[in-house]
């Protein structure tokens, strides 16, 4: 598979060194040294998708089971003994990353 990219302002880089995109390591990938904002021109993280996102296939996540091993049962009474100790909060967003975030009930 191959994967092309077309800037919508070609013109927008104002050399080579401006271009952040480049071959990976592994065959048949791409990697970018920054971050990715989708129908956002401010992300603040390293992907940003404003709106609906379709993954066809799976999504590996540290919290995934296929990426632990030595999994066993713990003590219940001192798990929530440690619960109680822990620090619970509410909040509301913050206006400005609400409008940006699409959240209309903060």
């Amino acid at each position: 598979k191959k994967i092309f990219f077309q800037a919508s302002n070609p013109g927008q880089f104002e050399n080579d060194s401006d271009v952040l995109w480049q071959r990976g390591h592994v065959p048949e990938t791409i990697a970018y040294h920054g971050r990715v904002g989708i129908n956002t021109d401010a992300p603040d993280e390293a992907l940003v998708v404003c709106g609906k996102a379709k993954v066809m296939g799976r999504v590996m996540h540290p919290s995934d089971s296929r990426a632990k091993q030595n999994i066993r049962e713990v003590d219940t009474n001192e798990q929530l003994r440690r619960i109680t100790q822990m620090r619970l909060v509410e909040y509301d967003y913050k206006p400005e990353f609400a409008s940006v975030m699409g959240i209309k009930d903060t």
